[in-house]
């Protein structure tokens, strides 16, 4: 199992950017892929979700309405697409994998995801 995180880079504040996670070695369809994030000094939070066959996501708060997380099956990617972004958003951005059989998610645990990608990172600037 592999992923791999890409697309970060700096950005003005209000700018946008998309990032990619390329997996490998499973079946999309089957995993729960997260997005995670950690700002220097701070724990790593979850950011966005999409269940296995993509039929429900999740959004934390801060993140609703700005960030879309989206997937492509047949390229075995998994899209973040962030907007409106500010120096809060500011962080590595990692990609994780969770074998799971659940079509809701209602939070984002990091012990729930077993495989991760290496970080992207994001930056904002005022």
């Amino acid at each position: 199992v592999q992923l791999q995180a890409s697309g970060g880079g700096l950005v003005q504040e209000g700018g946008s950017l998309k990032l990619s996670c390329a997996t490998s070695g499973f079946i999309l369809d089957y995993y729960t892929i997260g997005w995670f994030r950690q700002a220097p000094g701070k724990e790593r939070e979850g950011v966005s979700a999409i269940s296995r066959g993509g039929r429900t996501t999740y959004y934390t708060d801060s993140v609703k309405g700005r960030f879309t997380i989206s997937r492509d099956a047949a390229k075995n990617t998994v899209y973040l697409q962030m907007n409106s972004l500010g120096p809060e958003d500011t962080a590595v951005y990692y990609c994780a994998a969770r074998a799971s059989r659940m079509i809701t998610i209602t939070r984002m645990t990091l012990e729930d995801y077993g495989y991760w990608g290496q970080g992207t990172l994001v930056t904002v600037s005022s």
